[in-house]
């Protein structure tokens, strides 16, 4: 791994205002996020923070938080995030080289709504290729060597085959000494053999086993009786 926590301090702040008023960032300022597995899955509701995190964690490492690798900076004319600026990071024995020298940081970020443009401006994305084949296109190209490869949703363009690809992709990245953070509401995803899962809400964060997640436990039910869901939504 390169990285084994992720912390942030801040002075004084108002729980009252964002990025402060979500749980799992005062879960980060409190105790940090330790990495205990090459692959880490934050799971949870939308608004529950899990992309504020993997966003901070992609600018903390020098990622664009645009979408891109460590070797285009700041493609956009945004500032870094209140949490982005202040993320500092312990690293793991083989990635203190990487955490020691800014130019030896290798990664990427790939966020599901400016993936394309990210993927094209690196050369990774032909113009003949859907959005889910420019997804697996960057994998197969730029998710190659050791390094922080952090993504917000990435199965948001990819079909059921597909996640089954990029599944076998993170996990030969990180055989091959990559470490991968990923927000995701995929139970495929996540089930990744031997792959961490954070669960982010009002809680904060979490550790969970696959099975006890509630997302798992939706689909299961659902595809075991979708009526018993779609009856409280189409009246």
């Amino acid at each position: 791994m390169i990285v084994e926590r992720a912390y942030a301090h801040v002075g004084s702040y108002d729980e009252g205002t964002w990025p402060w008023s979500l749980p799992c960032v005062r879960g980060l300022l409190t105790d940090g996020l330790r990495f205990t597995a090459p692959v880490t899955f934050l799971v949870g509701e939308n608004g529950s923070g899990k992309s504020t995190l993997v966003e901070a964690l992609a600018e903390g490492f020098g990622l664009d938080p645009w979408g891109g690798s460590h070797d285009w900076r700041y493609a956009s004319h945004r500032r870094k995030s209140k949490l982005g600026e202040r993320i500092r990071f312990d690293a793991a024995p083989r990635g203190r080289r990487m955490l020691g020298s800014w130019s030896a940081r290798k990664g990427f970020f790939l966020r599901a709504e400016t993936a394309m443009d990210a993927l094209n401006r690196e050369g990774y994305a032909p113009d003949s290729v859907s959005h889910g084949e420019g997804f697996l296109a960057a994998f197969r190209g730029a998710f190659m060597e050791p390094g922080l490869y952090v993504m917000d949703e990435p199965e948001a363009a990819l079909s059921f085959s597909s996640c089954l690809e990029l599944l076998g992709h993170v996990n030969h990245l990180a055989r091959s000494g990559g470490q991968v953070v990923c927000a995701t509401h995929s139970p495929l995803l996540t089930a990744l053999p031997g792959a961490d899962i954070v669960e982010v809400g009002e809680h904060g964060l979490r550790r969970v086993e696959w099975q006890e997640l509630a997302l798992v436990d939706h689909w299961r039910r659902y595809l075991d009786n979708p009526q018993a869901y779609l009856r409280h939504v189409l009246g």
